[in-house]
C-alpha cells in the first residue's frame, strides 16, 4: 500500500513539476502552535465595555519555509475541542498570529457555548496550524473568564402577544416590530391589563422576550397592571435594553391658523385615523403646508415631538403623479414652517378621512388624505 501511494505521489509531482519526497509532499507540513501569549489563562474581560480582546500566539514553522494558516478555535471550558463552539481565521484572512476579536463577537461566543446574559462564565480556546490541509492542533490551550452582556443576538423578526396585547395570545394574530437598525425594533401599540411577551417567529418554537426593570430578558412574560395606554416600544438586543414611551396624543398642525385643528385616534396596529375633517387653505393668507406633533410621556415628563416631511422645503404641491415618498413621516423640529408637508389642490374646502400609519407593514411610517 505504501509502494503504491508513493508512485502516486512521484506521478502527480511529476504532472505539476513539483520537487517531492518519496513518501509525502513535504511543503504541506507546519508544526503545532507551542506556546499561546495572550490572553493570559484566566484573564477576565466585562464584556459589557466598548472594546477588543488580542489573542496572539508563538509562531508554527513550515517545512517549506513558507506562510502558515491559523484558526483560532474555542470551546467550553469544560470542552476538548472535538466538537468546538466557533472556528475563526486570525487576523489579515488567517496569515497572522494574531486575533483581535471585538466584546460583541466574544458575547456571541459565548451564547453559542451556552452562557446566560448578564452572567460571568469561562470559555477554553486554542489554536490550529495548517496550510490549508495536513491541520495541526496545538496541545496547549488557555481559558478566559467573561462576564456576558445583557444583549442578545438580534432575531430577524420580533411579535407582541399575550392577554395585555393588541391581538391577544392568538400566536398567529400576533402584532410585528417594524426593524429600524441593525439591532433595534420598534412597534407603536396599545397595552391593556394583563401580560405580554416578545415572540421571535410565528411558526414552530419561538425564542421568548420580556421587559423586567427596563432591561431585556429571556424566557418569560411582564405583568402590564392600569388603563389601556398607546405605547411607543423600542428594544435593542445588543444593549439588552428597552424604552418605553407612552403617546398621549397625536395631532394635526396647520400653521396657517397657527391651531391644531383636530387630533387623530388610535385605532390598533400602528395606526391612527381622523375622520371627516374640514380642510381649508384660507387662512392669514393662502397655505397649505403642515406636520404633526405627538405629545408623549417618558416615566413623569411630557414632552412634544415633531414629524414632518424628509424635504425641509417640498416646493410645489403634491399630484396623483408624486411618489408616496413624498408623505413618509421622519422626525422634525418644532418650526412652523420648515420640514412640511402640502396638500394636494383639490383637497382645499372639502372634507376628509385621514390616517397616519405606524405598522410594521407600511414600508416607512406615512400618512394620507382622502376627500369625502
Amino acid at each position: 500500500m505504501k509502494n503504491i501511494y508513493s508512485k502516486l505521489v512521484l506521478i502527480l509531482c511529476a504532472v505539476f513539476l513539483v520537487s517531492c519526497d518519496n513518501d509525502e509532499v513535504s511543503h504541506t507540513n507546519v508544526s503545532a502552535v507551542n506556546a499561546l501569549y495572550s490572553p493570559a489563562n484566566n484573564k477576565f474581560f466585562d464584556l459589557n465595555a466598548q472594546s477588543s480582546a488580542v489573542f496572539e500566539w508563538e509562531a508554527a514553522k513550515a517545512e517549506d519555509n513558507g506562510v502558515v494558516l491559523y484558526d483560532v478555535v474555542f470551546d467550553k471550558e469544560n470542552g476538548d475541542f472535538s466538537k468546538p463552539v466557533y472556528v475563526m481565521p486570525s487576523d489579515g484572512a488567517g496569515f497572522q498570529k494574531t486575533l483581535t476579536l471585538p466584546f460583541s463577537e466574544l458575547n456571541k461566543i459565548a451564547t453559542l457555548a451556552g452562557i446566560p446574559a448578564e452572567t460571568v462564565g469561562k470559555l477554553k480556546w486554542t489554536v490550529h496550524s495548517s496550510k490549508g490541509i495536513n491541520v495541526q492542533k496545538s496541545a496547549v490551550s488557555n481559558t478566559i473568564e467573561i462576564l456576558t452582556a445583557s444583549g442578545f443576538p438580534t432575531p430577524d423578526q420580533l411579535f407582541i402577544t399575550g392577554t395585555g396585547s393588541e391581538k391577544g395570545t392568538t400566536v398567529a394574530d400576533a402584532q410585528a416590530f417594524k426593524k429600524i437598525g441593525t439591532t433595534k425594533f420598534e412597534i407603536y401599540t396599545k397595552l391593556s391589563a394583563g401580560t405580554y411577551k416578545f415572540i421571535t417567529t410565528k411558526n414552530g418554537t419561538p425564542e421568548i422576550f420580556y421587559i423586567n426593570g427596563g432591561k431585556l430578558k429571556q424566557d418569560g412574560e411582564t405583568t402590564y397592571t392600569g388603563d389601556a395606554k398607546v405605547y411607543r416600544i423600542v428594544i435593542d438586543f445588543s444593549a439588552g435594553s428597552t424604552t418605553m414611551t407612552e403617546i398621549t396624543k397625536v395631532e394635526f398642525w396647520y400653521p396657517v391658523y397657527q391651531q391644531f385643528p383636530f387630533e387623530y385616534t388610535y385605532t390598533g396596529g400602528g395606526i391612527w385615523k381622523a375622520t371627516n375633517k374640514p380642510i381649508s387653505f384660507q387662512g392669514s393668507w393662502v397655505d397649505e403646508r403642515y406636520k404633526f406633533r405627538f405629545t408623549v410621556v417618558n416615566g413623569t415628563t411630557t414632552s412634544f415631538e415633531w414629524f414632518g416631511s424628509v424635504n425641509k422645503d417640498n416646493g410645489s404641491r403634491p399630484t396623483d403623479a408624486t411618489p408616496a415618498s413624498f408623505w413618509y413621516m421622519v422626525p422634525a423640529d418644532g418650526s412652523d414652517w420648515d420640514y412640511t408637508f402640502k396638500f394636494k389642490s383639490e383637497i382645499d374646502g372639502k372634507n376628509v378621512n385621514s390616517e397616519i400609519n405606524f405598522s410594521a407593514a407600511a414600508t416607512a411610517y406615512t400618512h394620507s388624505f382622502t376627500i369625502l
